[in-house]
């Protein structure tokens, strides 16, 4: 599943920048939402599947609900034709 999935090369780069729809490569987000223990877990478990490495996550910031934090995932994937 990971190899269908390219590395980030350029780190600055919005996932609604219109360049991004241009290209050859869909920007896909994952948000993890929940108390701090599940969040970590979560990723833990996610990069256990081989899924995303845990470094691959944004730091853990507060959401909506102040008893909630949440962190999220951009990947580029290559479109299919």
């Amino acid at each position: 599943m990971s190899q269908e999935f390219l590395p980030d090369d350029n780190k600055f780069a919005r996932p609604n920048d219109d360049s991004a729809a241009e290209s050859d490569q869909d920007v896909v987000c994952v948000t993890v939402t929940g108390s701090p223990k599940g969040v970590r877990e979560t990723i833990l478990t996610l990069y256990r599947l081989g899924f995303a490495e845990v470094g691959d996550w944004s730091p853990v910031q507060r959401a909506a609900n102040p008893k909630q934090v949440m962190s999220v995932l951009i990947r580029r994937r290559k479109r299919k034709a």
